[in-house]
């Protein structure tokens, strides 16, 4: 077993892992310096809204997929954060969930169909 601190964009992990098999070793790898210390970033003015969200009660696909399960209904009241829906992109499941607390208004696609990034999937109010 071998570990490794692994360091991907400024979140350190440590990582433990086995070779397995191979009749020659591995080449070592060079070691890797420290990344030289940025300039503080200017601070954000605001954050982001969060992924799968459009205007106000909006849910906008977050990325291309197809609709596997819809998890509310038509005139369904929901909370922040509530899962209202199911999509599956490259053989992965992503639960889409309410952005605000509402009923939900309109649903504006089908189980089955495909959507698009920022595509309109239903509308909370």
């Amino acid at each position: 077993m071998k570990r490794l601190k692994i360091t991907v964009d400024g979140t350190a992990y440590d990582v433990t892992f086995e070779e397995v098999g191979g009749a020659a070793p591995a080449p070592a790898a060079a070691p890797v310096s420290a990344p030289a210390a940025a300039a503080a970033p200017a601070p954000a003015a605001a954050p982001p809204a969060p992924k799968g969200s459009g205007a106000a009660g909006e849910v906008t696909s977050p990325l291309a997929g197809t609709v596997l399960k819809i998890k509310v209904a038509v005139g369904q009241a929901v909370s922040a954060g509530d899962p209202v829906l199911v999509l599956e992109a490259m053989k992965m499941e992503s639960v889409i969930s309410a952005p605000t607390s509402g009923s939900v208004k309109s649903i504006d696609v089908a189980a089955g169909s495909s959507v698009q990034e920022g595509q309109l999937l239903l509308t909370i109010g």
